[in-house]
């Protein structure tokens, strides 16, 4: 198994025009966003019938989707794990909010053709392809490699 730093190395590759970066630091995040809302979106009467947390924003198909991907992050780096659980929280309690106001589900189709126009002109001025056509697993390297390169001091 590769270790984050391996998958980043991988994954920072197609990403050095600074273009293309800002791109996706601005996009991966609301993709991310964008599908938690999807997720949250779907009827979830089986998981609040079966938790029975009287909790909507943890009674949902994306928290549900949030603990599969966590043993992911677990597995590379429980910091990563943490920060990547931190943003997803606050994506759930945003999407929550913003589901009060709008459908969801419409708001985050659109955030999520957006944003992905977004990325997939950046990889045109970077003139690489994305890595998740290498390999899935780079959709949840994404999230963390902006969480890493926003978040950390580099020396």
């Amino acid at each position: 198994m590769k270790s984050l730093n391996q998958w980043f190395d991988e994954y920072a590759v197609s990403h050095q025009n600074p273009t293309n970066k800002a791109i996706h630091y601005i996009c991966v995040p609301a993709i991310y966003f964008s599908i938690t809302g999807l997720l949250m979106s779907l009827p979830s009467g089986i998981l609040s019938n079966t938790l029975h947390l009287n909790m909507p924003i943890l009674e949902n198909w994306g928290f549900l989707a949030f603990l599969v991907a966590f043993i992911f992050y677990v597995r590379l780096s429980v910091g990563m794990a943490i920060k990547i659980a931190l943003f997803t929280l606050a994506c759930l309690f945003a999407n929550y909010y913003i589901s009060q106001l709008v459908p969801l589900w419409i708001f985050s189709v659109a955030v999520f053709v957006i944003a992905w126009i977004g990325q997939f002109y950046g990889h045109n001025v970077e003139g690489k392809k994305p890595s998740f056509l290498k390999d899935l697993q780079f959709l949840l390297i994404g999230p963390a490699w902006v969480i890493e390169n926003l978040f950390t001091k580099t020396k």
